[in-house]
């Protein structure tokens, strides 16, 4: 298994003094920044764009930002994206019409290419691309708002990508968003997830590394 990323979902951040929070968290022992980004037309929310990511970028962060779509139609917005700073661009294979040509506009912007599944979204998806995939996102709620319950069925969901991950002999991270916590962790991590969003379980938190600490531990628990 790959090592385990903590990945911390700027979107229940202070947006405030975003810089200072980014560089906060990532001290206390994140490993990639999580952006969410929405377009109030393919999820009923509007978010951020590719200056926040050029600004964070500007601002000094280094770490991996990793960047998950929810727009559409998304190929447009994809150069921007890399050119700000993105390492990786997840989307949803409901935002983009050819699939296969998306995933390769990633990798020719030099990010990393990945496919977010709603939870209701099949994974038949992933058919005939597992060769140009670097991540799968699942999502345990229905994406648009922070601070979601988990919804419990993402579970079977992770087992299945795992077991088709594993089968497959590629290298794949397989990432896991929403309502992400200290106390199911563990399981998520035993279904087979390697990458975890967690937002308001980390930002709505006074003490960022207790929480990552936390995490970790229950990390190392998972069988």
């Amino acid at each position: 298994m790959k090592p385990n990323w903590i990945a911390p979902s700027i979107l229940s951040a202070n947006f405030a003094k975003l810089g200072e929070e980014v560089d906060k968290v990532l001290e206390a022992g994140a490993d990639v920044v999580h952006f969410d980004v929405m377009d109030n037309h393919f999820v009923p929310n509007l978010t951020i764009g590719p200056l926040v990511c050029e600004a964070l970028r500007k601002h000094g962060v280094t770490a991996p930002i990793d960047v998950h779509l929810m727009v559409e139609p998304v190929d447009r917005i994809v150069p921007d994206f890399a050119k700000a700073g993105a390492s990786i661009i997840t989307f949803h294979p409901e935002g983009s019409v050819h699939i296969d040509r998306t995933l390769q506009l990633i990798h020719d912007c030099g990010c990393k290419a990945g496919l977010v599944f709603n939870p209701g979204t099949p994974l038949h998806h992933l058919d005939y691309v597992m060769d140009k995939l670097d991540m799968i996102l699942l999502m345990s709620v229905n994406p648009g708002f922070g601070g979601q319950s988990f919804i419990p069925s993402a579970l079977d969901k992770l087992r299945q990508v795992r077991q088709r991950i594993d089968a497959s002999g590629f290298d794949i991270r397989l990432e896991i968003d929403g309502g992400v916590k200290v106390d199911n962790i563990r399981e998520i991590k035993a279904a087979g997830a390697d990458t975890f969003v967690a937002g308001s379980a980390i930002f709505n938190q006074p003490d960022y590394k207790k929480v990552i600490d936390e995490m970790r531990a229950e990390l190392a628990k998972a069988v």
